[in-house]
């Protein structure tokens, strides 16, 4: 199997997993198709921008539905298993604290800022395929109103 060949079935399968991106979410399938498109072995960092719910929006027939708790709450539910895999898999936080303002450019509203580094292609893609990890990606998709995530 050629490696153009591996990295769209890579894609398909990752956007059955997480969705297609569409609602801002998720990666869509161009924004896998160019993280696995990176170098194997360059260090990949990415800082993430999360704004909260009021009430977690879950889908209406999955386990949570029926509860109503708060973005940040469900946030926790999902943080309890993202932080211990990445660490896992190799991957560290730089930094996980509150958004406390701008101090240049234009002005934006956050909750909570966390940059992460991954050691390499590898340990990154294990974070997503593991399969607690993605049960767990359904709070992180219901907590937030809106995620911005920016690679470096």
């Amino acid at each position: 199997m050629s490696i153009k060949h591996q990295i769209s079935a890579s894609v398909q399968q990752l956007c059955i997993w997480y969705g297609d991106g569409q609602d801002g979410s998720a990666p869509s399938a161009d924004q896998w198709r160019q993280i696995l498109e990176r170098p194997e072995n360059e260090s990949i960092t990415l800082i993430n921008f999360f704004k909260y719910r009021q009430i977690a929006e879950y889908p209406s027939d999955g386990p949570q539905s029926r509860e109503s708790i708060a973005g940040q709450e469900a946030f926790q539910l999902y943080a309890s298993v993202s932080m211990p895999t990445m660490e896992r898999v190799g991957g560290k936080f730089l930094l996980v604290g509150p958004f406390e303002g701008m101090f240049l450019g234009e002005a934006e509203d956050w909750d909570l800022i966390a940059i992460g580094t991954y050691p390499n292609l590898d340990s990154f893609i294990e974070l997503y395929t593991d399969p607690d990890y993605r049960a767990a990606f359904r709070h992180r998709t219901a907590a937030c109103e809106r995620q911005k995530v920016i690679v470096c």
